[in-house]
């Protein structure tokens, strides 16, 4: 992959794409291909078919899905899964139809199993069932990981799949109902700071542990392996550290600089107990996740707050 090299990131608005772009631009690819979701509908089948026909990119970046935490997953299960399953297929199909060199499919951690052995290895995928508050879009990224496999076993192509932990950082989704833990708690604790509240409600226990990953970090990942990975096997891609719910609560109350009281509600569903992915694949390859969890969250309120004149759609690209 070359600087003049003709690149698509699909997804190029949300957290990811657009950390994928700034790592992009800062070593000088300047042969982007960028299209918005008014622009192109990756769930429009041939649109994506008449834009990769046109665009021919060689490699892409597929980042682009329909994303949000256990409220958004409960709520609107039919479109985490049939917009999802829709996106990967065509973009997947078409960049291979139009002669693309290569693509990297970007998934997540939740596509392994509720109870997994800890650290999570990317063999356990498939081996008992899902957590149910997340199991819709689950299985539509376990869908785009087969749906690259079965393209490299009979067409050679070269499709590879990373898994991310959860990630934050920059041009997240803050909205207060549909976003994942991390930035929906910065949006809760800014606004009760702003009305004086005395206490935020916490879903939850507090209890599960969580492994938390800056998007920059994921960023360097993504390019080392379109640079350097062309297996079958995905490969997981996380910070190797652990956070209970409610320790994240603090250090996010912290950064923010909400004084209340933290009240978790054990009412409300704690999703998956632990969830902490082996990385040793990719540490193998002379990769570790760069950025800690408290300078991190302190750059994300900053970013949210920077961003409050200029919101973003992240449900596409």
């Amino acid at each position: 992959m070359h600087t003049s090299s003709k690149i698509y990131v699909a997804g190029h608005r949300g957290m990811v794409g657009s950390a994928i772009i700034r790592r992009l631009k800062a070593e000088g690819f300047d042969n982007l291909v960028l299209r918005t979701r008014q622009e192109l509908d990756l769930i429009d089948q041939r649109a994506v078919e008449d834009f990769f026909a046109v665009e021919r990119p060689e490699y892409v970046f597929l980042a682009a899905a329909r994303v949000g935490g256990i409220h958004a997953n409960n709520t609107y299960p039919a479109e985490f899964l049939r917009n999802n399953l829709a996106i990967q297929t065509n973009v997947i199909h078409s960049a291979w139809k139009n002669g693309a060199k290569k693509l990297l499919f970007l998934g997540s951690s939740c596509i392994y199993p509720r109870d997994c052995r800890q650290p999570i290895k990317e063999e356990y995928l498939l081996t008992s069932p899902l957590e149910p508050t997340n199991e819709w879009y689950a299985i539509a990224k376990i869908a785009g990981v087969k749906t690259c496999q079965a393209y490299r076993r009979q067409y050679a192509f070269d499709a590879i799949c990373a898994m991310p932990t959860n990630l934050y950082g920059p041009n997240d989704n803050f909205d207060p109902q549909d976003s994942h833990v991390l930035p929906g708690l910065i949006r809760r604790f800014h606004e009760a700071k702003l009305r004086g509240d005395e206490a935020v409600a916490i879903w939850g226990t507090g209890q599960p542990l969580r492994e938390f990953m800056h998007v920059d970090d994921l960023a360097d990942a993504a390019m080392l392996l379109m640079r350097s990975y062309s297996r079958e096997e995905i490969v997981n891609v996380g910070s190797g550290d652990e956070v209970s719910i409610a320790e994240l609560a603090r250090l996010i109350a912290d950064a923010v600089g909400f004084r209340g009281r933290l009240e978790f509600d054990p009412s409300r569903p704690d999703g998956t107990p632990r969830k902490r992915l082996d990385i040793s694949r990719l540490e193998a390859m002379g990769w570790s996740a760069r950025t800690r969890l408290q300078p991190g969250i302190a750059g994300t309120y900053a970013a949210f707050l920077a961003a409050q004149h200029d919101p973003v759609e992240r449900t596409a690209p």
